[in-house]
């Protein structure tokens, strides 16, 4: 029983990872055309409203699911369906309140929150931070009832939409203002794509409401049949959110706080010290931002996904008290996203130009966002496991900690970066060194409260080593792979492909490193029978392994 529970929650897991995953290559997809029409410039300003449009909607409901699956799937456990129900209920009221302030308060101060050009942009954001709240709390329904299919449906589903009307919102926006000077045109392609991202909240907020309603009649059963006589007042559902939902949002406002702080000292040195105008530092800072760091975040979405997915595990198991239980669960979680994210630390180094030119071909930006993307690529793994164990803290209760931590990383982080860019002429590089000094942060401090308040024992052989020493030979492998296809295929003295053949060369190199590195943990040892079948598709994985005399 143990096994299949284990083998379920992976799968869910799976799931989410891999619409996140999607999510995020779509994204990288349309941001490609998307920089085309707008321009570096028109990137730099709807990344610098993005990012503080982001952080007013972690406090304001970002945050909701993961808190709400928290606490409604701790009532599932001890089978309080009614109480259970009554929480939902409240996560809605809370959404609309603070919500229906934040869209208001983005709206009326953008002109105090980024610089004039972008301000417009942030405006059109305003409203989706009201509807993105609403959306949350579904998608914490229906994730607290360990469902994954609905959340991972309607992300795919929104980031579709997203894409379609940002293109084409950008491309008749710039359009309507034709003859104008480039940073008007740039500012009207930037509100294009922000009303795709409205777009695609509401579309995915229908979905989501869709479903709902299509199960209501079940959620509605399995509540009249609960004989629970405690029945959550107002005043306690009240506190019973406020309680978590307190504590996460600021964990997980700071935790992504350092995104908009590394703005705001980046754009003030350069703009107020070395006196480079507001154009050129957003243009800048659009290359970091909305290029290397879009690309290492596909795969940190799979660490989105474990977490999502590990919160309302743990809780459920944490409030029964079964600790064994819940211990594994941690180890499974961590050891199947150190499983991909080692081996995508090692690709992303390896492969950075060629992925850049496939995803952002632009010439002028080639090789800073590659180098970027070089130096970022070990802050994968660092992010994957803050990720991580942020949510595994949250599950368990102990809410507070990745608040403390968070607020210490960033105060290191801020002090690192302002160094640097005042004393070192490392620049975008400043910014990629900062992340990583915050993340490694996180990691080191979650870690030791794991082991303190959950006396987590870390196995290190299985889950880091094995799959570091299998990430090495795989990414020889890519390096080789990648040197003979441009020896045999480029023309000129360059040794440059073009895009279609870079593509081309990309997609075997990356088929033939990851079936490297799937050969390597199986023969190293990391993955046995058992964690193969567990694994998404693992029947058919093991089927295949054990074809080839892998297993």
């Amino acid at each position: 029983m143990k096994q299949e529970t284990k083998s379920n929650f992976i799968v869910q897991a799976g799931i989410l990872a891999f619409a996140g995953i999607i999510v995020r290559i779509i994204g990288i997809l349309y941001r490609s055309p998307l920089v085309m029409i707008i321009g570096d410039e028109g990137n730099g300003y709807y990344n610098t409203a993005y990012q503080i449009y982001t952080i007013i909607l972690l406090v304001a409901s970002y945050s909701i699911p993961s808190a709400l699956s928290k606490v409604i799937s701790a009532r599932l456990s001890l089978e309080q369906y009614r109480n259970a129900h009554r929480l939902f209920l409240g996560s809605i009221v809370y959404v609309v309140i603070v919500g229906g302030v934040a869209s208001l308060f983005c709206y009326y101060c953008a002109d105090s929150l980024v610089g004039h050009n972008s301000a417009m942009v942030l405006r059109v954001f305003s409203p989706t931070i009201f509807l993105s709240g609403l959306l949350g709390c579904l998608r914490g329904y229906f994730q607290a009832h360990r469902s994954m299919v609905e959340t991972s449906v309607s992300q795919i589903v929104e980031q579709i939409l997203n894409a379609l009307v940002s293109i084409t919102g950008a491309y008749f926006l710039m359009a309507s203002v034709a003859g104008s000077s480039d940073t008007t045109r740039a500012i009207y392609g930037a509100i294009g794509s922000a009303v795709g991202t409205g777009s695609g909240v509401i579309i995915a907020l229908l979905f989501m409401f869709a479903i709902y309603l299509r199960r209501r009649s079940g959620f509605m059963e399995r509540i009249k049949e609960d004989k629970h006589e405690e029945v959550l007042s107002g005043a306690n559902v009240a506190r019973i959110l406020l309680g978590m939902v307190t504590p996460v949002v600021l964990s997980t406002c700071i935790y992504n706080l350092s995104t908009a702080s590394n703005l705001k000292i980046y754009q003030y040195i350069t703009q107020h010290v070395r006196g480079m105008d507001e154009a050129t530092s957003t243009t800048l800072y659009g290359l970091f931002s909305g290029k290397a760091m879009q690309i290492i975040n596909i795969p940190i979405a799979i660490a989105s996904a474990m977490s999502a997915a590990v919160i309302p595990v743990v809780s459920g198991l944490f409030e029964r008290a079964d600790f064994d239980e819940m211990r594994s669960k941690i180890a499974g979680s961590i050891k199947v996203t150190m499983l991909i994210a080692i081996p995508s630390c090692v690709g992303l180094f390896v492969l950075s130009t060629p992925v850049t030119m496939l995803l952002y071909p632009q010439k002028a930006s080639l090789a800073t966002v590659s180098i970027l993307i070089k130096v970022l690529s070990i802050a994968v793994i660092l992010y994957c496991l803050s990720t991580l164990s942020n949510g595994i803290l949250q599950g368990t209760g102990f809410v507070n900690r990745p608040v403390v931590h968070a607020a210490t990383a960033l105060v290191v982080q801020a002090a690192a970066l302002l160094a640097m860019l005042l004393f070192t002429r490392l620049d975008l590089f400043a910014l990629c060194i900062a992340n990583i000094i915050y993340s490694l942060l996180m990691c080191i401090m979650n870690g030791l409260s794991m082991r303190h308040v959950l006396k987590y024992e870390q196995e290190i052989k299985k889950t880091f080593v094995i799959p570091a020493v299998s990430a090495l030979i795989m990414g020889l492998a890519a390096f080789l792979i990648n040197k003979l296809g441009l020896m045999l295929f480029a023309s000129g003295s360059d040794i440059v492909l073009d895009w279609t053949g870079n593509a081309i060369l990309l997609v075997i190199n990356v088929l033939i490193s990851v079936t490297v590195y799937f050969i390597m943990v199986i023969k190293l040892g990391a993955l046995d029978e058992a964690s193969i079948r567990s694994l998404p598709g693992g029947k058919r994985i093991y089927a295949i392994a054990h074809k080839f005399h892998l297993i």
